[in-house]
Formats: structure tokens, C-alpha cells, sequence
């Protein structure tokens, strides 16, 4: 058995996952592998890139495994973030959060299936920003996170709430994200404001 090859395939089968992950069950679905070696080779895989020092790490999240960032690197991500060259929201990240907006709570399958491409970089991209958060999960297999926007993200646009979001005129799918995405890009250019002046303002939590 090939088991860096096997390894290999799980680092991105986990990348592809994305927040949500895998467990080892599906895992062992995939590879056609009994669970409790897919669970091992899990293990060394999140090994293997602690000792090469990776820039992303093998972590576990209620019994499913997600590729997450390497912590110690996160002065790093919160400069990118943060930085003025990436202030501007993205045209995928804008039609990202229309969706969230609009359609709210949802998932990344839906969000992806909505856009016809996938969004995971979006949705960090956003996420990093404070412009939409986890809400809690869906009532489905593997109990997908739901995203929803944040108080930030009213503050960001000047909402008193999400009822105040300008309703499409259109009724088919496409054309009804293109106009949401649309109004809320107008809506940036009435706030004359960036991403790198919006600082968030988080409350203290106990």
C-alpha cells in the first residue's frame, strides 16, 4: 500500500473540504480503506507537516478533520487582512456576500451552487473581514456550517438592520445576483469608505 500517496490524496481531499472537513468514515468511503487506518493516516499526516514546519496544519472539529492555518503564522494572516493593497472587496468576494446577505443563513454547497464556482476563499476572505460568520449548522449530512452576516457587516454598509437591504427587482437567479451584487456595490461607492478604514468593533464577550 502506498501510504504517502495515500496521504498526499487526503491533504487534499481535506483542502477541498474546506470548513466543513471530513470525518474518518467518509474518509475511508473515499479511499476505500478500513476507517480506523484513515484515522492513522490522518495522524500522520498532521505529523508530517508539524515537523516540516507547513503553513497549514491537520486539526480536528467535532470528530471531522479540517486543513487549517499554522497559529503560529497568524500575525502574518492578520497583516494580509488587513493590509491596504487588499482592502477593496473582490468582485467574488462582493457577489459572495450578496448571496450571504440575501439569502441568509446558508451554507458554502448552496453559496457555490448559486455562484457555479467554488467560494472557500471568498467566504475566508469575508470571514477574516467580519463581514459574515458561522451561525450555526444545517439540518443535513455532515451538518454543514450555515453563514450569515455580522453587525460589522450593517455597520460597514450603514443598515440600521438586514430588512434594510434594497430589494432586486428580478426574479430569476442569475440576473437577481448580478442586481443584488450590483446594489451592493453602489452601496460601497455612497459610503465612500474601504476596508482598511472600517476597523471592527467587537464586544467583550464573557
Amino acid at each position: 500500500m502506498d501510504y504517502p500517496k495515500l496521504k498526499s490524496i487526503i491533504e487534499g481531499l481535506l483542502f477541498m473540504a474546506g470548513d466543513e472537513g471530513l470525518n474518518k468514515r467518509q474518509l475511508a468511503d473515499i479511499l476505500q480503506l478500513e476507517a480506523d487506518l484513515a484515522a492513522d493516516l490522518v495522524y500522520d499526516l498532521h505529523r508530517d507537516l508539524a515537523r516540516e514546519q507547513r503553513g497549514v496544519q491537520v486539526t480536528e472539529v467535532a470528530g471531522a478533520y479540517r486543513m487549517t492555518t499554522n497559529p503560529d503564522h497568524a500575525i502574518y494572516f492578520e497583516r494580509m487582512a488587513y493590509t491596504p493593497t487588499r482592502s477593496q472587496l473582490s468582485q467574488a468576494a462582493l457577489e459572495t456576500l450578496s448571496i450571504v446577505a440575501y439569502r441568509q443563513p446558508i451554507t458554502r454547497i448552496d453559496i457555490e451552487e448559486i455562484r457555479g464556482v467554488k467560494s472557500d476563499r471568498a467566504i475566508q476572505s469575508l470571514v477574516s473581514k467580519d463581514l459574515i460568520e458561522e451561525v450555526g449548522r444545517a439540518e443535513a449530512i455532515g451538518r454543514p456550517i450555515l453563514y450569515g452576516t455580522t453587525k460589522s457587516f450593517l455597520d460597514y454598509f450603514g443598515l440600521p438592520n438586514i430588512k434594510a437591504l434594497p430589494e432586486p427587482k428580478q426574479v430569476d437567479i442569475e440576473e437577481a445576483l448580478e442586481e443584488q451584487t450590483q446594489m451592493l456595490f453602489e452601496r460601497l461607492g455612497e459610503r465612500q469608505t474601504t476596508i482598511d478604514e472600517f476597523i471592527p468593533v467587537h464586544d467583550d464577550k464573557e
